[in-house]
């Protein structure tokens, strides 16, 4: 059987962060939070889809809460 992999993103507005969850069969995997980004990049990445948001993690512009 093949691993379900989902994303959850939550924004937070006053930070202006993202906090990232991973799940896997449903069940929290991870959990991330980006850095602090100009209002400029936080209003451009509210669009962005679940698989931008894989995208994002292979890059090192958040940390493991």
């Amino acid at each position: 059987m093949k691993n379900q992999e989902t994303i959850k993103v939550t924004a937070n507005q006053s930070k202006r962060t993202f906090t990232i969850r991973k799940f896997i069969n449903g069940k929290l995997f991870a959990k991330y939070r980006t850095n602090q980004m100009t209002q400029e990049e936080f209003d451009s990445e509210e669009r962005n889809t679940e698989n931008d948001w894989k995208q994002f993690l292979t890059s090192n512009d958040y940390y493991r809460v």
